[in-house]
């Protein structure tokens, strides 16, 4: 899949859009998020701050309670943590030689 967004650039991480764009256009706060997720404030507030990736049973609460799809928030953290290991381990990961497709198959 293409994107229009720059490789160079990081990925917007999930959080960052439920504290620009999610919680201004509901009018809610933190604490009723979390409430209204059955999570704690903490959990809330590390996923909004990006201290935390947003789990599996976290896209699935938002998307229910959103009506959103719980793949997408998924695919957001995939490509955030995708983005940070290519970058963090981008040596490394040269050391890694493609099987010839002779071999494979």
């Amino acid at each position: 899949m293409n994107s229009l967004r720059s490789p160079n650039r990081r990925p917007t991480h999930p959080g960052a859009i439920l504290r620009e764009d999610v919680l201004p256009a509901l009018a809610m706060t933190q604490v009723k998020l979390a409430e209204r997720l059955g999570v704690s404030r903490l959990t809330v507030s590390e996923l909004l701050n990006e201290k935390r990736a947003l789990s599996t049973e976290m896209a699935l609460r938002l998307g229910r309670l959103l009506d959103t799809s719980p793949e997408s928030w998924l695919a957001m953290q995939d490509a955030v943590d995708l983005w940070e290991v290519r970058n963090a381990k981008l040596e490394e990961l040269e050391s890694v030689k493609p099987v010839s497709k002779r071999k494979v198959a």
